[in-house]
This record gives structure tokens, sequence and C-alpha cells, in this order.
């Protein structure tokens, strides 16, 4: 249901100027890490902030709050569906008001311009355009239930390495006509109402700034140029400066109390550095943004369910099968039939430990978590064997030390002691926790200067133990009295902002256990960490492995038990050490032993159906060889259900790539994103993911789009709609203008099935710098077998045209386009022809 249109700012501009300066500049930095100050004076109530977009993460007031965790925008995106893109948003604003949130910092649109992105499970695309048209049916579906959406992270912001200090060097037709435009898009199109600036800066040779203070973007381009008329929300910690970031278009820093406005900015304004009429407007924006979401002279919003209900538990489970995709299907492996099926053998790290979501701030913990054992063994037969097998540990990291090895050295009942110390060393509070994880550790007295952890580890299989700990800032490591580590690293803020307080790097010894078994005394003395808004903690991670069989003992057991069963179903894939944010990927390759792994199992088992759970490209040397390959992203909390619907057949795995797939690494366009010299350069300027791939007559494992399904389809026909067609083409994108293609197939397959049918704009060849081809349109239909449709996909005046640097606008060269019509980057299956002439569209003759 839409909300009703929204009242004249006037009597809001009227509130505004009743309010001291003192006053309206406290509304402009967080009340908290999540909240906003409130103004009764204004009828202002709190608007409350929550961490997307795999779902609502909360505020972290209750420690034991639970979530929906949906599968990842890149599992979305597969989709390519705005209808399903719409529902899931709906739902995230019922989760929203569950947690009594407002406004959620989702969705991400930036590019997955590089695979090793440590963020771009996080990202919908490489393309602008399809991620331009799923963020904005993400918004519309949240803000439809009065729940805000915040765009993120504008702009450019595409690195995680040193990605507080980097920046983005483009030239101004790259910034406009890739990255600029997804933002442009969703403004247009879904109007969101908040928008937040990145902690990247941005360098376009003249000038380079961070975009906390990039007057000419955030100033002339979003709230004039686009429109925009909602708060420009700082990223947590990002702004560093008063005046620069306050004349520079910033309207809010997060999080709060504390940040470089306050006392500061007022200061300057009743120095003349900043004009107050500025500050006015950024109380006003967030006064639209309260009206928005019900925080401005409004009861409290309707509540919600409590619990969440089955059918929302259902659309996650859709969306993750739906956006599942069908990579290869030798002789019709899949969908599987029960019948005749004794014994399946599931195989691989991912199958023992899915990896349901990736690591950083938007982290969910989940109401619920199907694994992908529950799933299978709930959906097949009872009679049917399933065994299951790691084949080896893709982890680097140790696991946890178990709590049946720890022992409480006060009270000898399991756990590790947590002795709270001021800055002279007394003993001030404690707890007990039995647990080898203190990530991350808070909520202690405000004198707590330090934290003693300690715990007796009793070991008592004989062998090689290998013993890790990970602990952040400064702290000692003691094993029965002697220091084996320690740390000297006085860093606050820093230490979250690049993961360090969830991510600890860390150090191992190895402890020979004999027939007698040993015990240990274990002491970790960690130094408070004060990071500000993000508050006072501690992080301490204890991590143990005993004696077990190497990685190809178990490889071997797996394909043993592959060749015993009727079918093999290996999931291999990445894990919380590999995507996450704060960190880039520093290569391509699946961890661990999984390569072999899979290479043996479909050696021994022709019936063997691979599953990649990872949200970014991985290499897969052996691809040709697997009889059936599915894609199954990271797929949230419905992982195990979603998969067996795929394999049974229940629901058509519809996904296409919303990336290229690389064969090689040598390949990748853009191999990382480093920042050299404090820059991050995009020297291919407007040529990214599948258009680079274009560019450089490279071939991928497989291309953008690509995608099988359970059925065939056959393109019949294409026509311009209507025909002739007349278009102002100069018009911005989202204004109308444009032209329709009628697309005629037919399900030619023997099942129902989904068709993402693709349209991509090949430009004239007249020596400008222009992709070879790019994503102009898309329609996803669906019909039964046999049955004819005509899919109308439209492609908008904004694919024909350029960015002209000099003149500072959109301009649509003359010449005759192609557009080819099919199933991805690489299969076309019908063409037609127009012709620009005086910025109007003519079929070409």
């Amino acid at each position: 249901m839409s909300r009703p249109a929204l009242p004249d700012d006037t009597e809001l501009r009227d509130r505004v100027r009743g309010l001291d300066l003192d006053s309206k500049i406290r509304l402009l930095t967080g009340a908290d890490l999540w909240r906003l100050p409130a103004e009764p004076r204004l009828g202002l109530s709190a608007v409350t902030m929550s961490d997307g977009p795999q779902g609502v993460r909360g505020t972290g007031d209750n420690p034991d709050e639970t979530g929906l965790l949906a599968p990842a925008p890149s599992a979305l995106a597969a989709a390519w569906d705005t209808g399903l893109a719409e529902r899931l948003g709906e739902l995230f604003a019922t989760e929203a008001r569950r947690k009594s949130v407002d406004v959620v910092l989702a969705p991400v649109v930036n590019l997955q311009r590089t695979p090793v992105a440590g963020r771009h499970f996080e990202y919908f695309s490489e393309d602008p355009l399809l991620t331009g048209t799923l963020a904005a049916a993400v918004v519309r579906g949240l803000q439809s239930r009065g729940v805000g959406a915040c765009l993120k992270h504008f702009v450019a912001n595409d690195s995680e390495t040193d990605r507080t200090q980097y920046r983005s060097r483009l030239d101004e037709r790259t910034l406009r006509e890739v990255y600029l435009a997804p933002f442009e898009q969703v403004l247009a199109e879904a109007e969101p109402w908040s928008v937040m600036a990145a902690y990247s800066g941005l360098d376009d040779g003249t000038e380079s700034a961070p975009m906390t203070e990039n007057a000419r973007l955030l100033r002339e381009v979003l709230k004039g140029e686009f429109a925009f008329s909602g708060p420009v929300v700082s990223d947590w910690a990002a702004t560093r400066s008063t005046v620069a970031s306050a004349v520079g278009g910033l309207d809010l820093v997060m999080p709060g109390p504390d940040g470089p406005w306050g006392d500061a900015l007022a200061a300057a304004v009743r120095a003349g550095e900043v004009d107050e009429q500025l500050v006015d407007d950024k109380v006003l924006r967030l006064l639209r943004l309260a009206r928005h979401v019900g925080r401005l002279d409004e009861p409290e919003p309707a509540p919600v369910p409590a619990q969440p209900a089955e059918e929302e538990f259902r659309l996650l489970r859709e969306v993750a099968a739906r956006g599942t995709v069908l990579l290869r299907n030798h002789e019709d492996l899949l969908p599987l039939t029960p019948e005749g099926i004794r014994s399946v053998a599931l195989i691989g790290p991912n199958a023992v430990a899915p990896y349901l979501q990736g690591g950083g701030s938007a982290y969910v913990p989940a109401v619920r978590t199907v694994s992908f054992e529950e799933g299978l063994r709930a959906a097949l037969p009872e009679d049917v064997l399933l065994t299951v097998h790691r084949g080896g540990d893709a982890r680097l990291r140790l696991p946890y030390a178990s709590a049946t090895l720890l022992t409480d050295p006060d009270t000898g009942e399991t756990g590790v002691r947590a002795d709270h110390l001021d800055a002279g060393g007394t003993r001030i509070g404690g707890e007990a926790r039995a647990t080898g994880d203190w990530t991350t550790y808070d909520g202690f007295d405000a004198q707590t200067h330090r934290v003693l952890l300690r715990t007796v580890l009793t070991l008592t299989e004989p062998g090689t133990h290998r013993l890790e700990f990970g602990c952040p800032g400064r702290f000692s490591v003691t094993v029965d009295g002697e220091e084996i580590l320690a740390g000297d690293d006085g860093r606050g803020v820093e230490l979250v902002l690049e993961s360090s307080h969830n991510h600890p790097p860390l150090r191992g010894i190895d402890i020979e256990v004999g027939p007698q078994g040993r015990r240990l005394a274990l002491a970790l003395d960690l130094t408070v960490v004060d990071a500000g808004g993000y508050g006072r903690f501690v992080t301490a991670q204890l991590r143990h492995a005993p004696p077990g069989p190497t990685p190809y003992e178990e490889i071997a057991e797996a394909a043993a038990a592959a060749q015993a069963a009727d079918v093999a179903v290996v999931v291999v894939g990445t894990n919380e050490e590999v995507e996450s944010e704060g960190w880039d990927r520093t290569g391509l390759d699946l961890p661990g032993h999984q390569n072999d792994l899979v290479r043996k199992v479909i050696a021994a088992n022709a019936r063997t159906i691979v599953v990649v759970n990872a949200g970014a490209p991985v290499l897969l040397p052996w691809a040709d060889e697997a009889p059936a390959l599915l894609w199954a992203w990271l797929p949230g909390q419905e992982a195990g259900h979603a998969l067996a619907d795929v394999l049974l057949g229940r629901i058509e795995p519809s996904g296409r790539l919303p990336w290229t797939l690389p064969a090689r690494a040598e390949d990748v366009p853009v191999p990382d994103a480093v920042p050299r010299d404090g820059v991050v350069d995009y020297s291919e300027g407007v040529h990214v993911g599948h258009r680079a791939w274009d560019k450089g007559g490279l071939l991928p494992a497989f291309p953008f789009g690509h995608g099988l399904g359970w059925t065939r389809w056959t393109y019949e026909s294409v026509a311009l709609s209507p025909t002739p067609v007349s278009a102002a083409v100069l018009s911005p994108a989202g204004g109308g203008d444009g032209l329709k293609l009628a697309v005629e197939l037919t399900n030619t397959g023997p099942r129902a099935g989904r068709e993402v049918v693709q349209v991509y704009l090949e430009p004239p060849h007249d020596g400008l710098d222009r992709p070879v081809r790019l994503l102009a349109g898309f329609a996803t239909v669906q019909a039964a077998p046999g049955a004819r449709l005509t899919a109308e996909v439209r492609v908008p005046a904004r694919a024909f045209q350029i960015w002209d640097s000099e003149a500072r606008t959109w301009r649509t060269p003359p010449g005759r386009y192609r557009l080819h019509v099919g199933r991805s980057s690489r299969d076309a299956r019908l063409a037609a022809e127009v012709t620009v002439d005086e910025g109007r569209l003519h079929p070409a003759g």
C-alpha cells in the first residue's frame, strides 16, 4: 500500500526557524550508534536506523535478538525479477517494524567492478542497469510500508582495501555512465528517503576530496541535478572534518553522540564559516525523513506480529531457489526423480557447514537456519539413505575451542572466567561463559580498563594439538604463566572500520599431548578498546584443533561414499574467512582442497551434482567435467529447503548470472582494486564487467546473463512496439522515453518455466569509445510447455546516450544501433536495428 502524498514543506520550514542554532545542530549528529536525536518542540521522535541488506540486523539492544536472514543481494539479482525484489523489500519493512527500525541501511548499489571485492556479495551486479532496476524495486517495496531505504555507498566505493582512506580516480564520463547510473535510476524510479555517503573519496583529476566533503557530487549533482530531497548520511565514523563536510553537502553525522560537528559546527556558523541556512536545510531534510517513517507528529506505527509467519519463510525459500543458476545439466541429470534413488551422498565442506551470509556489519543472527542436510533429509523419501561427508576442511582458521575442554579455574565449572579490572588492576566485576568465542565482548562497567580471561584447557587425545589466539589491540597471552603472544595496537574506531574486532589476526602454537593427557592454564589479558560511537569492547578468540585425518584422507573417504551412492551432491564454496566487509580477497581459487575433492567425486560417480555456495566468482577448473552444476549463492536461512526444491524439481532454478564467471584469473579485466599511492584508478573507463570481456574478446567460463532452467525456449520474432517509433532520446532516464521491443517466444521444452529475455544494445562503430554492447533492457516471463507468449522489453533512452564532458550534458550520437535479443550477453537469438537521427529513433531500413 503506497503512502499518501506528502504535505507542503512550508510548515516544516516554520518549525525549523523556531529552533535556536544549538538545538538545530544537536539534531545533525546521531544520539547513539543507531538512533537520531528526538526534539519534542518539533514533534520529532527518535528515528532508528539498522544495517541491511541481507535482512534487518536490529540495534543490538537485545543481545539475544534474531531475525529473518534473506539470500544475499547477488542471489536476488540472479532472479532478474523486479516483482520478486519488491516483495522482498516489503518483507524487510515488516521485519524492520518488528525490530522498531525506521530506516534500513540498504540497498547497496555499488558495482561488482572486480570479482575479488570483499563486499561483492552485498552488491547486486556488475551491470549498472540490472543493479539500478532491482535496487529500485527493493526500495519501492520497503518504502511502500513506511520504512525508509538508505541508498549506499555514494559513490564509486567498490573496494575494501584501505576503504576509509583511498580515492577513486575516474573521468566524468565513466562516473556518469557507469557508477552514478544506478544511483540516478533508483532516485528517479523509487525516490529513496535517504542516501549514505561513502568512506572513500573521489579524485576527478582536478579535485580530490572525501565523499563526505564532495560539494560537487553531494550538492550539485545529488541534491541539485537529481533533486534528492532527503538527508545525506555519513557512513559510520566517516566524517573527519567540521566545515568542509558541513558545506560539502553532508546532513547527518553517524554514529553519535560524539563527532566533528556539535559545538565545533555551532562555532563555525557563528564565525561565518558555515551559513546557517545550510544548517536549516539539513534539519529540514531530516524532518522529511522523520515524516516519511511516521516519527513526526504521528503515533507509534501499527504493530506487526512479533514472530515471523510461515509465508515469510516461504518467500525467503522462493528467492533462494529461483535465484539459483543452473550452469550445466549434462544429459538432463536434473531435476532428480526420487524413484529409483536409494542413496545420496552429500559431500563437501560447505555441505557440512553452509555459508549462508557474508561477513561484516550486516550480519543477521538468524531466527532459524536450515542446513543442506536438513533440507534434503526432509524432502527425500524416508527409505533413501543420506550420508554426509566433509571431504576436508576449507577454512584456514580452526574451530572455536569446545566448551567441554574449558574449565573456569575459580569454580571448576565449564567455561572461561572474565575478570573486569580498573586502571589500577583492581577487580570490579566479571562473569563466565562456556565458549572460546569472545567476539565482541562489551557491556562492562565504564571504569573497566582491562579484561582478564582465564581458563584451564584439558586435552586428552594423544598427538599434536593446534591452538590459535585472536586478539586485536593491546593484549598478552600466557600459557602456564609464560607469555607466548602480545600486541600493542592502540587504535580505537579504526579496528572496527577494518573489521579487526571480528576478524582478528590469528597466532598459533602446537601442543604435544602424551597418553596421560595435558592441562594448560590459559590467560588472555586484554586492554579495553575505546571505539567512540561503536562503544568500548575487547575481542578474543580461542581456537583449537585436535589430531585428526588429513584432507586427503577425508577426500578418499568422500569419494568412496560417492561411488557407493546412487547420486552424489558436492557442495563447495567460500566461507566467512573469504567473503566479508573489511577486506578484499587475494585470489579466485576455492579455498582448501575443494578442487581435488570435486574431481575425485566426479570420477567416482557419473551422477554427480556440484553446487557452488559462494557469493562472488570462484574459478571452477573442472566445470566442463561436472555432469550438473548449480550456483547457489549465499542463500540465507532457508538454504537447505531451497536446494532440495531445486534438486527435486519443485522450483525451477530460473536464475541468470548477474556477473561474468571467469575461466582463468589472468583473463579478469580488473583483477583487483588495491589502492596505489592511495588511489584506485578506474582505467578501464566505461568498460565494466561483461562490457570489458567483450571489448577484450575474452572467453569466460560462463557469460553474464547465462542460466539454463528446466525447459527450452525458441525465440520467434522481435518487433519495435509501436512501429514506427518516435522518441526524444535526450530526455533523462526514467522520463518514459525510449522504445519497447515485443519479443515472441515459445516454451518448446517439457516443463513449465521462466525465461529472462535480455536485450543488448550495440552502438554504431563510429570511432567513439563505447561498449561493444551493453545491457539495455530485460523482462522475466513464464509459460507452460508449448505455450507461446510475447515479452515486452523497455529500452530506456539513456541506453543510447553518452555523457559529453565538455558540454556537461547527455547526448545521443547519430547512427545505426543494433539490438540483440537473447539468453545471455553471448547468446543472441534475434536482432533489430534502429537509426538515431536528430534526436529521434527510426526503424532501420
